[in-house]
């Protein structure tokens, strides 16, 4: 058995690769696998930037899918899904047509164009050639915080960040999580340092504070990045989105994995407050290797699905836990560590 990482690659087969730009402030994360991947998507708020997901849904045609891409850079980003797309073909991976090979590779992305960074690309944006150092970096073990898709994130009161996370149930069925959190709300009580997924946090993975002593009053007060209020005629809420894969060994149809995607979307409401807005474009994907066994019953699909959607909501916090000190020229909120000195282990 391999080591346990707590990472979306305890899953077997399942590789993440990482690039980004320090000067654009923005970047690509990938995930590949030694396997084609059965796979569905599920997309929530009003806002999303995507490829492929028509052909995820249920009426589509595509079942297997040989990559996904999460990515800074807005509608740019969306670039990067075909530099995958091409070191995938290069590596004869892909849809076989004939002598052909259409490798599959979804994409989502998020919001990250006002950060500061140097977004003068002019006709060639860097994201295709980031997904492709992403690809030739792709392992077990990567970073997380200001890495990949998550390194230009923000939160509506914090710097956002990449996060993982894994769980391993009887029967050697292994979920996992990658998020790219940059949500419109908050991941945080009120002003304090504890997280709304607290209640799933495993072995202190983002500081171990649990809930506060005492609720604060302002618990619920709802914080929202940009507008001061939602009546604000410069309103600048709309730099957000959270993206995600969750992936299982677990033997699952796209049907199946469908069911999970919707289920694990409530990881998002464990951890972001508020969550699914007019101005998010969240977004999660499944895949399944389909190594494993196949859920019996309909119970055992639910059990595989709330494990999904505790491992996004513990993964979204660690993205925001795990973030570095903005660098020299950052427009936005500081990082956690910043934030809250002395509370990182």
């Amino acid at each position: 058995m391999s080591t346990h990482l707590n990472l979306i690659t305890d899953v077997p087969g399942v590789l993440v690769g990482n690039a980004h730009d320090d000067s654009v402030m923005s970047g690509v994360s990938v995930l590949i696998c030694d396997r084609p991947l059965t796979a569905s998507v599920d997309v929530r708020g009003g806002a999303p930037g995507t490829r492929e997901t028509d052909a995820l849904g249920l009426t589509g045609a595509v079942d297997q899918i040989h990559g996904i891409v999460l990515s800074g850079g807005s509608a740019f980003g969306l670039d990067a899904a075909g530099g995958v797309q091409c070191w995938l073909a290069q590596r004869g991976v892909g849809f076989a047509i004939g002598p052909a090979r259409v490798p599959i590779v979804p994409q989502a992305i998020l919001f990250d164009l006002l950060n500061g960074g140097d977004k003068g690309w002019g006709t060639t944006p860097p994201y295709r050639d980031l997904a492709i150092t992403a690809c030739e970096r792709a392992g077990r073990v990567f970073a997380l915080g200001s890495a990949g898709s998550g390194f230009g994130a923000t939160t509506a009161t914090l710097r956002g960040g990449l996060g993982s996370a894994s769980v391993r149930l009887d029967g050697g069925i292994v979920i996992g999580a990658l998020v790219a959190a940059n949500p419109l709300g908050s991941v945080t009580v009120g002003d304090g340092p504890q997280f709304w997924a607290a209640p799933f946090e495993r072995d202190a993975e983002f500081g171990g504070l649990g809930t506060p002593a005492r609720w604060p009053d302002a618990a619920i007060k709802i914080q929202l990045k940009g507008s001061a209020t939602p009546a604000d005629a410069h309103d600048t809420t709309a730099l957000n989105t959270t993206i995600a894969i969750v992936a299982t060994n677990a033997h699952l149809s796209k049907a199946e994995c469908h069911r999970l995607a919707v289920m694990a979307q409530t990881g998002l409401s464990r951890a972001i407050y508020p969550v699914h807005t007019p101005l998010d474009g969240d977004t999660v994907f499944v895949v399944a290797t389909a190594e494993g066994s196949k859920p019996a019953t309909y119970s055992a699909l639910a059990h595989l699905g709330a494990h999904a959607a505790n491992c996004l909501a513990r993964a979204i916090a660690r993205g925001i836990y795990e973030a570095s000190p903005a660098p020299p020229g950052w427009v936005g909120p500081e990082a956690y560590v910043t934030r809250f000195p002395g509370t990182k282990r």
